[in-house]
């Protein structure tokens, strides 16, 4: 997922002070280590109790871990648990330019566990990849919907860590910090399915807003069960290149009018398979 072209057209001054708010908070990659907020921190979005069901926001919330990587962060979802051992999937977009091979995963609890790469190169050219950490803490797995797709009009909740925090269109500062507080639940609806996949697996068009950093965590249905995860955001930098199906095409000018305008996310079903 690409970041917002805002954050290219800042001053020296504001992109000086969030490179450093990025160099001086590094996760400890060896221990779990619980991180402390910043002082600067204010919470983006808080969870509306009356606009998201608190069962689906209690599990976003609990299974939804944070990703850090050299200069960045994503997000991920735990699928799985074999004794002390979770398995978390994310984008392979979110790890694949980390240079030290560490991947350090905040759970909802704000502690960080060291993850090990399981699946390298992408899973069946798909935009997925699969971490693993162990620990003597339980953790809540996410259930995996039983139906293959979901349904267009069905309401569905996005959630996931946004890497940048920008209350005022001048203001902006990075949620790197922020540990697991950074966390954010969208709220909306499956809008598109496309019948051919694009590249890397996307399928589901979805009204959710997903921001920078929000890749790779759970796209859930209104039961709290997983349906798919984020990768992609609306309106991408390269337009109607963004959009090419598995057998080379590309969609219509009228068709790409209407995917622009969605968040694009890979189906369990992909992912299962």
């Amino acid at each position: 997922m690409k970041q917002n072209k805002s954050i290219f057209n800042l001053s020296s001054k504001i992109l000086g002070a969030s490179l450093f708010c990025l160099t001086t908070f590094v996760p400890n990659a060896y221990s779990q280590t619980r991180v402390e907020n910043s002082a600067y921190y204010t919470k983006p979005s808080a969870i509306d109790s009356q606009q998201f069901p608190s069962l689906v926001s209690n599990i976003a919330q609990q299974v939804t871990v944070r990703i850090f990587t050299d200069n960045s962060a994503g997000s991920g979802v735990i699928i799985k648990r074999e004794g002390n051992t979770y398995t978390v999937v994310t984008n392979h977009h979110v790890i694949e330019n980390n240079s030290n091979k560490l991947y350090p995963v905040m759970s909802g609890d704000g502690i960080t566990h060291q993850a090990t790469l399981v699946s390298t190169p992408q899973i069946g050219n798909l935009d997925v990849a699969l971490l693993k950490f162990t620990s003597d803490r339980p953790y809540q797995v996410v259930e995996i919907a039983k139906t293959n797709q979901p349904l267009v009009g069905e309401t569905v909740f996005a959630a996931g860590f946004p890497n940048w925090h920008q209350p005022q269109s001048s203001q902006i500062s990075s949620t790197r910090a922020w540990g697991s507080r950074a966390f954010q639940l969208t709220l909306g609806s499956v809008e598109m399915l496309t019948s051919r996949t694009l590249s890397q697996g996307y399928q589901v068009g979805y009204t959710n807003d997903i921001k920078s950093g929000m890749s790779g965590g759970p796209i859930l249905n209104s039961k709290g069960q997983l349906i798919g995860i984020n990768g992609r955001s609306k309106y991408p930098i390269a337009g109607i290149g963004a959009f090419r199906f598995i057998d080379g095409s590309q969609p219509s000018i009228e068709q790409f009018k209407k995917m622009e305008s969605l968040s694009w996310g890979i189906p369990v079903s992909r992912i299962k398979n």
